[in-house]
C-alpha cells in the first residue's frame, strides 16, 4: 500500500537506456502512468478493469512500435509464446469500459469512508487518501483528480487470529463481504496477506516486506447503503479485538 515515484523511476531507467515498466492494476483511471513517463503499462484485467471478477484476462499497453515488435513473425514474443485472448472474454471487457471511471470513484468513495471510520476506531489502517499515509502528498499528486484515491485499504490486527476473526465476522455474520484473494469486485474482498496472496514467503521475507500475521487487505466493493456498511464495519472490528 506504497506509492511508487513514477516521475523518479521514470528518470533513473531513461537516464540509464532501459524502459519503465509499470504494473497499475490497483489504480487503472485513478493514475495514468504514462503521464508520468512510464513506457509500458500492464494491467490484470481480472480485477478493477472487468470489475465482475468473472474473466481471466491480462493487457499490455505501449506505443505502436513496442507492440509491433512482439508481433514479429520471428522475434516477437507474441509470436513465439501465441497468447490469444478469449473473443467473448474481450468483448465483455470492452464492454465494462465506458463505466470504469464511475466504478472506481465508487469503490474510492466506499474505501475512504471506510478507512476514515477505522482510523477513528483506533485501527492501524493505511490507505492513500488518508492524511496519515506516508505518500499522501505524491498520490494527491500523482492521481487524476475526480477519481478518489484507490478502492484499496489495509489494516493490521497484528494476529492471524484477531484478522481471522475480522474476516469470519464480516462474511459470515454480517455479509459484508468476502474472504477472497482477488480485488475490484463490486461486493468487498479481504484478504490476509500472510496466510494468502504471500503465503509462500517465510517468516523473515514476510518481517523485511513489512506484511504482518494479521495485515488484512480490504477491496472496496460499492454494494448496499454506506451507513450499513460502516456500522458491519465497526461491528467486525470489535468482534476481532
Amino acid at each position: 500500500m506504497r506509492v511508487a515515484d513514477l516521475p523518479a523511476l521514470a528518470a533513473i531507467a531513461h537516464e540509464h537506456g532501459a524502459k519503465l515498466i509499470v504494473d497499475n492494476t490497483f489504480s487503472p483511471v485513478t493514475i495514468t502512468p504514462a503521464l508520468h513517463g512510464a513506457d509500458v503499462v500492464i494491467h490484470s484485467l481480472t480485477k478493477f478493469i472487468n470489475g465482475a471478477s468473472d474473466i481471466i484476462a491480462g493487457c499490455l499497453c505501449a506505443n505502436g512500435d513496442f507492440i509491433d515488435g512482439m508481433y514479429d513473425l520471428h522475434t516477437g514474443s507474441l509470436m513465439l509464446l501465441g497468447p490469444t485472448m478469449d473473443p467473448r472474454a474481450a468483448y465483455e471487457v470492452a464492454t465494462r469500459l465506458p463505466n470504469l471511471g464511475l466504478r472506481m470513484t465508487a469503490h474510492a468513495e466506499r474505501a475512504l469512508a471506510y478507512a476514515k471510520r477505522l482510523e477513528a476506531l483506533g485501527a492501524n489502517v493505511v490507505y492513500p487518501g488518508l492524511s496519515s499515509h506516508p505518500d499522501y502528498a505524491l498520490f494527491r499528486r500523482l492521481a487524476n483528480p475526480g477519481y478518489g484515491s484507490g478502492g484499496l485499504l489495509s489494516v493490521d490486527f497484528g494476529s492471524t487470529a484477531r484478522a481471522n476473526r475480522f474476516m469470519e465476522h464480516l462474511q459470515n455474520t454480517e455479509d459484508f463481504g468476502y474472504m477472497a484473494v482477488s480485488l475490484g469486485f463490486s461486493d468487498t474482498l479481504m484478504s490476509a496477506s500472510a496466510s494468502s496472496t504471500s503465503s509462500e514467503l517465510d517468516e523473515g521475507a514476510l518481517q523485511a516486506a513489512g506484511i504482518s500475521p494479521g495485515w488484512v487487505r480490504l477491496s472496496a466493493g460499492y454494494t448496499g447503503r454506506l451507513e450499513d456498511r460502516l456500522a458491519q464495519l465497526e461491528r467486525g472490528y470489535r468482534a476481532a479485538l
